[in-house]
């Protein structure tokens, strides 16, 4: 039979029970309490986000704030077509200003390697066969296409003296063009019938002829009359017997040369240069000994010679005649050219030729007179 008294545990789980539902209930309690505030709290924000989105839309929906947007958004796509057309352009101008560059170098570049190559050529050949300068003159007239028994390049710049440039001041003295004459000697060494450019002026065409004479392996009054001709300076009669020693085309260019070279001279009230001042321009590349051969003309014209010895070293496979001129030259291309060569004057060789000219016709009786229209 059971104790009237409660064991003390009965009493400890009764009030562990009772304690736990009233804290049940109060948690409970509490969490209704906070599910309706978050509920609350959640429609709220809803609420007001909703209230937002419908502002922002009825905003949009306006016809100035419609408007404005559109107009931002074809602006915005007018400025980018702006800058993509702009793009296209530049990119087009550059590739085409490229492409311009492009070919201008490589047509440099096949010029030059044309020179270079033609250059090498002679080189390996000693003379190209349409050379005319610093080849014998015989081989010249032998192969040109021209009757008279005178170098082609000769009559070409005696023609073009007589008339356009017998009044043209210090003729055969003042220097020509270095550029210019450079052109010439190339293209004469191409093509030795070729005809003047137009445009050209009197005294590169003189200095052509005078470079074109120094450039000859032999005077025209050759080595071995050297001494005979000029003994022969004071007796016309002995100068007509001893010239007609010499071959006939260096005859008939000896003769040619004085003959305009007189003509120059009758003109010397206009162009300051009368017989004596051109002897002695022109002495030096008309007569000179083997020792005394112009040099100073052969760094304008330098080319290996057939007769060059093995043991000798080859020359330069380029001349400065023939050669493009680089941007970065040294010498400036319109410089003119010095012609001394430094060489002690040669007077008897310079009363030698202003004897041809003054006594030109007296002394050049077996020749056919040179006459210009």
């Amino acid at each position: 039979m059971p104790s009237a008294i409660s064991p003390p545990w009965q009493e400890k789980a009764s009030e562990f029970f009772s304690s736990s539902g009233s804290k049940l209930r109060e948690a409970g309690q509490s969490v209704g309490e906070v599910a309706k505030d978050a509920k609350g709290n959640a429609a709220d924000v809803a609420e007001r986000v909703g209230s937002a989105v419908k502002s922002r839309w009825a905003l949009l929906q306006e016809p100035s704030t419609k408007h404005a947007v559109q107009e931002r958004l074809i602006s915005a796509a007018a400025i980018t077509g702006m800058f993509l057309r702009r793009g296209f352009s530049e990119t087009k101008d550059k590739v085409a200003v490229g492409k311009i560059k492009v070919e201008e170098a490589a047509k440099k570049t096949a010029q030059k390697s044309k020179t270079i190559l033609t250059d090498i050529e002679r080189w390996q050949k000693g003379v190209a066969s349409t050379d005319v300068f610093g080849v014998p003159i015989e081989v010249t007239v032998q192969r040109q296409q021209y009757g008279k028994p005178v170098p082609h390049i000769l009559v070409k710049c005696a023609d073009y003296l007589v008339l356009s440039g017998l009044n043209s001041q210090f003729l055969f003295k003042a220097e020509g063009d270095k550029k210019v004459i450079q052109h010439l000697v190339s293209m004469y060494n191409q093509d030795p019938n070729a005809s003047l450019p137009e445009g050209v002026n009197p005294f590169d065409v003189a200095a052509l002829a005078k470079y074109y004479l120094a450039s000859l392996p032999e005077p025209l009054t050759t080595f071995e009359l050297y001494d005979e001709i000029k003994g022969a300076r004071s007796s016309i009669h002995a100068m007509r017997n001893t010239l007609k020693k010499l071959s006939n085309v260096n005859f008939m260019t000896l003769e040619y040369v004085t003959a305009l070279l007189l003509r120059v001279s009758q003109k010397s009230l206009l162009n300051k240069m009368d017989a004596r001042s051109l002897a002695m321009e022109m002495a030096p590349v008309i007569m000179w000994q083997k020792e005394r051969k112009p040099e100073f003309y052969q760094q304008y014209w330098n080319h290996a010679s057939r007769s060059s010895s093995k043991n000798m070293e080859p020359a330069t496979p380029h001349g400065e005649w023939d050669m493009l001129a680089d941007e970065s030259e040294e010498m400036d291309a319109s410089s003119a050219i010095p012609l001394d060569d430094g060489m002690p004057i040669d007077f008897g060789a310079i009363e030698v030729v202003q004897c041809l000219m003054e006594q030109h016709n007296a002394i050049f009786t077996d020749a056919n007179e040179t006459v210009w229209r």
